[in-house]
């Protein structure tokens, strides 16, 4: 079976931070560009951030940057996200995917091409 498993999340206080992963199952991460999402009840799923194959470029949604970091490690077949200064805006679901469309980032998310989904981490940000 291919798909991410995400982990990491928990209940953090506001302006609190938190590191979510997801290890990549049945498949070699390396080949993809990979992506964060995340999805509260009733609302569409929104890309937070993305990253090249190589790690070397990056992209995140204006409702993150500055505070999230994506980063990846091909030899652990893992990619992360480093919150930082989190509000309660960001308790959602976070889930990670494999774009299998490219290997470098774009600008915003295209969720079509993304595959591979795990079944999420709940992050709820509140004090």
């Amino acid at each position: 079976q291919v798909h991410f498993v995400e982990s990491g999340g928990g209940s953090v206080q506001p302006g609190g931070s938190r590191r979510i992963s997801c290890a990549a199952s049945g498949f070699f991460l390396n080949y993809y560009a990979v992506g964060w999402f995340r999805q509260v009840p009733g609302k569409e799923r929104e890309g937070v951030a993305s990253i090249s194959t190589t790690g070397t470029s990056t992209y995140y949604s204006d409702s993150v940057k500055g505070r999230f970091t994506i980063s990846r490690d091909n030899a652990k077949n893992t990619a992360y996200l480093q919150m930082n200064n989190l509000k309660p805006e960001d308790t959602a679901v976070y889930y990670c995917a494999a774009n299998l469309m490219r290997t470098e980032v774009q600008r915003g998310f295209t969720t079509h091409e993304y595959s591979y989904w795990g079944q999420g981490t709940q992050v709820t940000v509140s004090s």
